[in-house]
């Protein structure tokens, strides 16, 4: 989930800057290089989700609404927020199971 998440991150901030060569904020000669890197971390993205979505057990819905957010604006800053909820409520049990442990003792 790490992976996915620094992932997402990254692709989210290549699409900003890919955005800010259309706006004139970034110079046209970096079209190429932001577009090979967006390119690869698109398909890392995609590919991760994939995986993520089995492991957490993620309905179609739910891995359609992050597929979305790789394609929307500044969405995947609601992606991460999504995405560290999971991970917190994943981590929850296990720090709950090793506490129940530790006072038995």
């Amino acid at each position: 989930m790490k992976l996915f998440r620094l992932v997402s991150l990254s692709e989210g901030i290549s699409y900003l800057l890919i955005l800010s060569v259309t706006l004139g904020i970034i110079s046209r000669d970096y079209v190429f290089p932001l577009g090979v890197v967006h390119g690869v971390l698109f398909i890392g993205y995609m590919l991760l989700s994939l995986n993520v979505s089995h492991r957490q057990n993620w309905s179609v819905l739910v891995w359609l609404l992050v597929f979305f957010a790789s394609i929307v604006p500044f969405a995947f800053i609601i992606a991460e927020l999504f995405l560290r909820k999971e991970t917190s409520e994943n981590e929850a049990p296990e720090l709950t199971l090793q506490q129940t442990s530790d006072n038995t003792r």
